[in-house]
């Protein structure tokens, strides 16, 4: 086990398998030293563990779940990096996040849900896991999910 899972699993995660495509695309894929992920679902076990808008109030994900599945995604994410590059420690460096959150016409707390998946990439990655990121409301993603999230990495040079 590398630096990034031991640091994973020092918190209680674990790198899961990578989420199988929903669609005709692939989870992530390599262009020189960058690695681009699709956009990850909060999935477990092939299943999605939440769907709706994000918000407050009756019927809504609270912001708070919503915060945990972002950091799911993230997590997601890091599988996906990790199906292309095999170690984690070969990445150098969180590039980019980009967050979507399927929000109530009244929620504006989009920053606060990717919050999530940043958080988690930095317990992941340390100082390589600061980035620079979008927290975008969005009226629907994929299967209803409340929140999507894809990274980009850049990898140290070999």
């Amino acid at each position: 086990m590398g630096a990034v899972e031991g640091r994973l699993a020092a918190a209680g995660h674990r790198v899961p398998p990578v989420v199988a495509p929903v669609a005709a695309y692939t989870p992530a894929k390599a262009d020189g030293r960058r690695i681009y992920t699709s956009g990850q679902l909060p999935m477990v076990d092939g299943s999605l563990v939440a769907s709706g808008k994000v918000g407050e109030g009756d019927g809504l994900v609270p912001p708070d779940q919503a915060k945990d599945l972002a950091a799911r995604c993230a997590l997601n994410a890091i599988a996906a990096v990790k199906s292309v590059v095999g170690d984690l420690d070969r990445v150098a460096s969180v590039v980019k996040v980009v967050g979507f959150v399927a929000s109530d016409p009244s929620f504006t707390g989009q920053p606060g849900v990717v919050n999530g998946a940043s958080e988690l990439l930095g317990l992941a990655f340390g100082d390589a896991g600061v980035h620079a990121r979008s927290a975008v409301g969005v009226a629907v993603l994929p299967l209803d999910a409340p929140v999507e999230v894809e990274i980009v990495v850049a990898l140290a040079d070999d």
